[in-house]
């Protein structure tokens, strides 16, 4: 029977590498498959014919296999283990006496039973030397890049942004700079070990079953004074005492739920605290005339108006809302706009419910509040504006607007005389900086919808897509822009907010800098006074092709600073054995790649980096002392393929909005089909590791470290934790005591990291998943991490509703 079993397993086997490894040499992929299939079937015929030659040729198998897969892939234990798993395990059964029962009779005397066993000696030592070499490669780590930053503190007292105290966090990156960097150096690689749970908090906000599928918790608390601001997918805005964890107030802004909204989510609010009147001057004092009567005293102004809402948070809502709020009590500030909300769909072209939002805060400057917008990606081409506008502060009146598509006209419009923004120009969906200083806003611009089809783009919307622009604060004229991709046709807005941090150059002269990371790896280093710039840009030849109505451009920009992915190749191909391995080496060849910026198709195209980017709104940190960067380049392969208009189904009954699957592009002439390149298994076709954490230079833009990072705990049906290096998707901050802390992953952690090294030293256990952005304050002379866990729906993490604080043991 075991034998049976045996010769059967490996006919199977060698019949589905036959079969698939055909089709792949016939690609132009990889001959293994084939010649290992047909090398298989012999063997099950030499098994169910009981010849001794058996076990010699599958030993010959088994250590070719081997050589195959270390000439491919090296020591890399996750890449060798489907290429010889299945392999290794049969011959392991065929040392079994029960497979190798005897021989039939000998050829030359039929009557003389043979009664020798099939030799074990070829399989054994193949088996050996399989598994001697598995073991070692498991101490092995091709990946990793070894190193050191520099810890030399390049400027003492350094420009941040801050005008607060420094255990204070008042923006979303703690200052207008973004730099996500705390002056706070009571944690240390030396004690981070001893951080503990200090308190809780669970907002009560949780994932409802109607809810669309990117319903996630992406936060970044706000400290001012004792008291911690939040707001949450359904647009609660919290108020939490810093010390205990204890809810203050709350206001609930009632926007509902949408099915076609593609995200339910808020990722900050904004804090204001508007300027101290300035003291009246002392008037001057003349004696009248005897004969003069003193005109009647002027009633002295009320303070009240000033005094209401003196201190003021903004939340922007999933039903396109700015509400303007008390700090100290949540009442809303009515004085400002309608009642105290700001109506974010008026002047828009079009405005079909649920396509526009705001995810991410406003910035405050100056008397103004400036705000963006989502667009829904790939629904219609009838969508609203990506407008940016800035309102009086205090009021809401309109005071500038700076369209994309239209971007000489500042004046605010017309909007009661029936004026419109350009619909569907490029928007802007995360968070802006500002140098006040300069007087310059920075923002971060995605793409026209629909991201892959570039017909029809207008001149202005060709510069200004997925690019990042300085605006002057006061009046929205551009002063620059500098464009991370030409022609885009693959979702790679730069998603991330601008980093801005003052950089000594090697001849000692100080420049401001702006550090902007993108979804398709580069982090350019411009002078952000003119956006020129600071490390190398050049030009590559891309890819053409693409559908006959549009075009490619012929190059795309590059950094000298750059995670950009190596191009896939069969080596490259993955899954838990050799045949879905296989399978996703097959689609390797069938889809449509030819590197980075492989354009759109009918037949399908491979997109990577994915629709997740490398980087993506998390964005990196940055150390102004140091002059050195944390970030969390991710890699994984996204599919996409065109679909001509008349082949689009009819929605199905409780659709929902979702940026993978099926994006139907309304009134253009494809809809697309979107998601992670994955096999048959719902696997990654790429191999890991998928994520890492990485430090570089950026004066020099050399990446001096790159580790992999997280788990693959939460991603399998049993508790695994394999450091395979997994997707994340959120942000990092750094403190002054050389800590790093970060969630995103998609096991639940939040863990700490020598900035130095990049070296993991603690990790704490979340409840759900962390794909948030934390962040660091003091109270009472203790430091405090915070860290929202509440899942991300795209990635599928653990949904949940809490806010926890850890520090260190009160002495």
């Amino acid at each position: 029977m075991m034998m049976t079993l045996t010769w059967g397993l490996l006919a199977l086997l060698g019949l589905a590498l036959t079969i698939g490894g055909g089709w792949l040499a016939a690609l132009g992929g990889s001959w293994y498959y084939l010649v290992a299939g047909l090398a298989l079937l012999v063997n099950a015929w030499l098994i169910r014919a009981r010849r001794p030659a058996a076990t010699w040729l599958y030993g010959a198998i088994m250590l070719g296999t081997l050589a195959w897969a270390l000439w491919e892939v090296g020591l890399d234990w996750w890449q060798l283990a489907p290429r010889g798993g299945i392999i290794v395990v049969l011959g392991l059964w065929m040392l079994l006496p029960g497979a190798r029962r005897p021989a039939r009779p000998s050829w030359h005397d039929p009557t003389t039973p043979d009664q020798r066993q099939l030799p074990v000696l070829p399989v054994a030592v193949a088996s050996l030397v399989c598994v001697a070499v598995a073991v070692y490669a498991m101490f092995q780590d091709p990946h990793d890049l070894p190193g050191r930053l520099p810890e030399q503190a390049l400027v003492q007292d350094p420009a941040t942004g801050a005008d607060f105290d420094e255990g204070e966090w008042h923006q979303y990156g703690r200052t207008n700079y973004g730099q996500r960097y705390s002056p706070l150096a009571q944690i240390t690689p030396a004690n981070v070990s001893e951080l503990d749970l200090v308190w809780s908090y669970q907002t009560g906000d949780v994932k409802l079953p109607e809810d669309v599928t990117e319903t996630t918790y992406q936060v970044t608390p706000l400290k001012v004074d004792d008291t911690l601001y939040v707001c949450t997918p359904h647009n609660l805005a919290i108020a939490i005492d810093a010390g205990t964890g204890k809810e203050i107030w709350r206001y609930d802004a009632n926007s509902g739920l949408n099915p076609d909204r593609q995200h339910q989510t808020c990722r900050g609010v904004t804090y204001w605290e508007a300027p101290a009147p300035a003291a009246a001057a002392a008037p001057s004092v003349t004696p009248l005339p005897q004969d003069e009567t003193p005109a009647p005293a002027a009633p002295e102004a009320t303070t009240a108006d000033a005094a209401l809402c003196a201190r003021r948070v903004y939340m922007p809502t999933a039903d396109a809302r700015l509400i303007a709020l008390d700090a100290e009590t949540g009442e809303r500030c009515t004085f400002f706009a309608d009642d105290g909300e700001l109506h974010l769909e008026a002047g828009m072209p079009y405005n079909p419910d649920g396509y526009y939002y705001s995810t991410s805060p406003p910035v405050a400057v100056d008397g103004l509040i400036i705000i963006g917008g989502a667009v829904n990606d790939n629904f219609s081409i009838y969508s609203q504006s990506g407008v940016i506008r800035a309102f009086d502060i205090d009021t809401g009146e309109l005071v500038w607007n700076w369209d994309s598509a239209n971007p000489a006209q500042t004046e605010p419009i017309d909007i009661a005389g029936g004026e419109t923004y350009t619909a569907n120009s490029p928007n802007s969906w995360s968070v802006f900086s500002v140098d006040e200083e300069l007087g310059l806003v920075y923002i971060p611009l995605g793409n026209q919808v629909p991201d892959q089809l570039g017909m029809g783009r207008s001149e202005a919307v060709e510069e200004h897509s997925s690019s990042v622009v300085a605006l002057n604060v006061a009046t929205g004229q551009r002063e620059w822009v500098f464009q991370t991709v030409h022609h885009d046709l693959w979702d790679m807005d730069v998603p991330a907010q601008p980093v801005l941090v003052d950089l000594t150059q090697q001849d000692g002269e100080t420049v401001p800098a702006l550090v902007q990371a993108t979804k398709q790896g580069d982090i350019y280093v411009l002078d952000r006074r003119t956006g020129e710039p600071l490390l190398d840009v050049t030009e590559h030849p891309a890819p053409g092709g693409g559908i006959p109505e549009d075009y490619t451009a012929p190059t795309q920009p590059r950094s000298a600073l750059s995670f950009m992915p190596d191009p896939l190749t069969g080596a490259d191909m993955w899954g838990i054995t050799m045949l879905d391995q296989l399978v996703c080496r097959i689609q390797l060849h069938r889809l449509n790649y030819e590197g980075r910026y492989t354009p759109p198709s009918i037949k399908g195209t491979i997109v990577h980096p994915g629709n997740f980017g490398v980087f993506n709104w998390g964005s990196i940190a940055v150390d102004p002392v140091r002059q050195v960067m944390f970030g969390m380049p991710t890699y994984l392969p996204f599919t996409s393929r065109l679909v001509p208009r008349d082949q689009i189904p009819e929605p199905s009954e409780g659709e929902t909005a979702s940026e993978q699957g099926l994006n139907r592009n309304e009134g253009a002439p494809y809809g697309v089909v979107m998601g992670p390149f994955l096999g048959p298994l719902q696997v990654p076709c790429s191999a890991p590791p998928w994520g890492y954490v990485a430090g570089a230079d950026l004066r020099t833009g050399e990446i001096l470290w790159q580790h992999k990072n997280g788990t693959v705990r939460d991603m399998t049906p049993l508790p695994l934790p394999f450091e395979l290096g997994v997707p994340g998707i959120g942000g990092p901050i750094i403190t002054a005591g050389g800590v790093v802390f970060l969630g995103a992953t998609v096991d639940n952690y939040l863990r700490g990291y020598d900035l130095t090294t990049g070296a993991e030293i603690w990790r704490a256990r979340l409840p759900a998943g962390g794909q948030s952005t934390p962040m660091t304050y003091e109270h009472q002379g203790r430091q405090y991490v915070v860290m929202v866990a509440g899942g991300h729906g795209s990635v599928g993490t653990t949904p949940g509703d809490y806010i926890l604080a850890y520090a260190l043991p009160d002495a």
